[in-house]
């Protein structure tokens, strides 16, 4: 093995190494951007190659797992990776020490044995090495003191896959013979969908009730005058149902005298929180940078494998991202801490480091997410940071240096006055230290409830004693609503992801990318409503597949990977005590499950071509109007559904655009891929075009118009009708007006979180907007 003397000095290591005249070592590491920051501190003695994720899994064209056999896994070599392994064969024959470096996780315990499976190490000296983050001092330390692949990580994540590929490979199926080719289902998933469903019903369900509230406005002897809320009635909590009886009420308090019984102050504490863990970072970014979980992983993957900062090169600015730990080296506290002293000064410095107590679910094999370094403020290098990659790494270098800060200071007071039966409370909160604040806040959902610190915070209440009599100034009654559950946000649905066991940090992004992927649920407006099709297939997998689709059973297969992974658990009695209930479900679902395809609903509408009555049926697109004299007349149309229930065609907007085939006029169509214009002669005629904005593409020489268009995963944007010969494309509704301060061709329509909505100039040099 390479011996690694003064590890912190790369240069001495090559030294020793060309010394004792010994041969390269390999490094395999999983992704192609960590090879260049790696190779900058381990010099020329160290070839670093890197496997661009799984080279192995379980075979496409079958199910992989013989169930008889004691489920024994067939791993094949994915296509595409042919090349890669024959690289590293290559590069492994050339070196006598080779290090398995692929991220500190399942997956890559998984990637490291097919690495150490393929390439000969029969004469090799193996060593699995793990990197929490990629600083110099880390990657020689890992490299000092080297382990041992772990059977158990591997099992863990060998289980989790053939779960998967179990539910996937023999739910689906069912799915395309009961409803439609293409469909799929996922073990976590479909629980997800799951979640989103049951909410919706919950919503649908609802009924709201009237409540009212009243508020008094009063004067006390001192200044100022002050708002207090009726809660109160009788010592009994304040429920007021209808307008009537908040009239009565106000009708008597005029004629009472308002008197304070009791005026409490104390001092309360608002601790910083913790560092982030994988779900909290994807809910922050989410609610501060309007991020998606997929887009927080991918910006913290280049933050942690290296990004290039100039004379330094490519350094790793965070820790491993991927962790439900809230663990902290001590390292990194001592550091943190001689720079608060240094930036804020010993009166935001605690007494002692701050030290968190992760979940009882967590696996702690990482430190918590948090910079890799601090000789890297954010302000120092935003230059070499792209404008997402700099607002994530502030977001986690503020998170963490404010989970070592004092805490905020307020003092919070409490005036209950009596009025006769009734009892109002004001109260107010005003910070006397802001403490860790200065540096981080932490957000929540819009829906979310607010502390009463908060919600007070910055209310100044009068100087009041006990008995004083204060004036009644006037009272406001408000009619009220109570509201249904609100539906779930990227940020709320990892959070209850989260609480409820259902899969792990490198999951979440995923599980959220793929129920939309599969047109399960739509993110509109940014909360997640569940599709036709969601519905009718959670409908179908709740009913014939209850363990499946059960949280609780979800969460306790989380757990027993958990077991696995501590080697409490084996894996082939895991997956045995799955099966036996699944198999009875599958063998039931195959024969009972509700067949959707073939389900017709007459209705009262007539074919506009035969006269036979249409029929609803289902199809690849969802419910749509077809003849019932199929297939003699292949007439179909769409339909709404009114607020009444009744079933009405969707005839298709028209336009003012004239055929370039038959001369009918054109109509607004919708596609898999967004609107376009179809000729009103369809099926006679099969004419379609673009549905233009009538704004021309702004690349100079092109003669394209920018046209509506959509993403596969059903994300609109504005692309040039010259496509594939002209690529521009806008994510923002252009509108046809010129910029007045650049003379840019068009606007765009915006929503700012600050502003609203504004038409805004797309041109990067220019700060031009107004609100529409």
């Amino acid at each position: 093995m390479t011996q690694l003397y003064a590890y912190n000095d790369p240069s001495v290591v090559t030294e020793v190494n060309q010394g004792e005249g010994m041969s390269q070592s390999l490094i395999i590491v999983e992704s192609p951007t960590k090879v260049k920051t790696i190779k900058k501190y381990l010099g020329p003695d160290f070839d670093v190659k890197a496997t661009s994720g799984h080279i192995k899994d379980l075979p496409k064209s079958s199910i992989g797992i013989d169930i008889d056999n004691n489920f024994e896994p067939t791993y094949t070599v994915i296509p595409s990776k042919k090349k890669n392994i024959s690289e590293l064969k290559k590069a492994a024959r050339n070196a006598d020490t080779i290090y398995l470096a692929p991220d500190p996780d399942r997956e890559g315990e998984a990637i490291a044995w097919h690495v150490a499976q393929e390439i000969d190490t029969s004469t090799k000296e193996v060593y699995r090495i793990l990197f929490n983050d990629l600083t110099k001092p880390t990657v020689f330390a890992s490299l000092k003191n080297p382990g041992t692949l772990d059977t158990n990580k591997y099992d863990a994540q060998q289980t989790r896959r053939m779960l998967d590929r179990l539910v996937g490979y023999q739910i689906s199926p069912i799915l395309w013979d009961k409803v439609k080719r293409g469909l799929s289902a996922g073990r976590v998933q479909s629980v997800a969908v799951r979640i989103i469903c049951d909410r919706e019903k919950e919503i649908q369900a609802f009924a709201s009730e009237e409540f009212w509230t009243i508020t008094a406005l009063l004067d006390g002897k001192n200044p100022p005058p002050f708002e207090a809320r009726l809660i109160k009635i009788e010592g009994k909590k304040a429920k007021i149902s209808n307008g009537e009886e908040s009239e009565t009420i106000c009708e008597e308090l005029k004629k009472s005298d308002f008197i304070v019984s009791s005026v409490t102050k104390k001092e309360t504490k608002g601790q910083s929180p913790p560092p982030f863990t994988t779900s909290k970072l994807q809910q922050e970014a989410s609610r501060k940078l309007r991020f998606s979980a997929k887009k927080t992983m991918s910006l913290a993957q280049k933050l942690y494998e290296g990004i290039d900062i100039g004379s330094e090169g490519s350094v790793g600015l965070i820790t491993y991202m991927r962790t439900d730990s809230v663990r902290i080296a001590d390292e990194a506290l001592n550091d943190s801490r001689a720079f608060i002293a240094r930036t804020y000064g010993d009166t935001y410095l605690p007494n002692s480091p701050r030290r968190f107590k992760s979940s009882k679910s967590a696996q702690d094999a990482h430190e918590a997410i948090r910079p890799a370094s601090l000789s890297h403020p954010p302000g120092d290098i935003k230059q070499y940071l792209g404008r997402d990659e700099f607002r994530l790494y502030q977001l986690i270098w503020n998170r963490f240096i404010a989970s070592q800060m004092k805490p905020a200071l307020f003092d919070r007071t409490t005036i209950d006055i009596t009025a006769g039966s009734y009892v109002f409370r004001a109260a107010g909160s005003i910070m006397k230290f802001p403490g860790y604040t200065i540096v981080y806040s932490e957000s929540r959902d819009n829906d979310a409830p607010v502390a009463a610190a908060d919600e007070n915070l910055g209310v100044t209440l009068p100087d009041c004693s006990e008995g004083e009599t204060v004036r009644l100034s006037s009272l406001t009654p408000q009619q009220n609503f109570t509201q249904p559950p609100p539906r779930f946000s990227e940020a709320s649905l990892v959070k209850e992801l989260e609480e409820k066991g259902i899969g792990r940090p490198s999951t979440y992004a995923s599980i959220l990318s793929t129920i939309q992927d599969r047109k399960y649920v739509s993110l509109n407006e940014g909360r997640f409503h569940p599709t036709e099709l969601g519905v009718v297939v959670n409908d179908l997998l709740v009913e014939n597949f209850p363990n499946i689709l059960d949280i609780q059973f979800t969460a306790s297969m989380e757990e027993n990977l958990d077991r696995i992974e501590e080697g409490t658990l084996s894996r082939r009695d895991a997956l045995r005590s799955f099966y036996e209930p699944f198999q009875s479900e599958l063998d039931h679902a195959k024969t009972n499950m509700r067949n959707v395809k073939r389900e017709e609903t007459p209705t009262d509408i007539t074919c506009d071509k035969c006269g036979n009555i249409m029929v609803i049926k289902w199809g690849k697109n969802g419910k749509f109007l077809a003849c019932s004299n199929y297939p003699e007349c292949k007439n179909t149309m769409n339909f709404v559904l009114t607020a009444g229930g009744k079933i009405e065609k969707s005839e298709p907007e028209s336009t003012d655009v004239v055929c370039e085939k038959c001369g009918r006029p054109m109509v607004i169509k919708e596609g898999r891929y967004g609107r376009f214009l179809g000729c009103s002669g369809y099926p006679d005629c099969r004419h379609t075009q673009p549905l233009t904005m009538g704004v021309r593409c702004p690349e100079e020489g092109c003669d394209g118009f920018l046209a509506e268009k959509r993403t596969r995963k059903g994300k609109t944007f504005y692309g040039c009708t010259n496509y594939p010969k002209c690529k521009y494309a806008i994510w923002n509704r252009p509108i046809n007006e010129p910029c007045p301060l650049c003379g840019f061709p068009f606007l765009v329509e915006k929503d700012l979180r600050s502003k609203g909505a504004v038409k805004a100039c797309p041109n990067k040099d220019c700060n031009y907007s107004e609100a529409l």
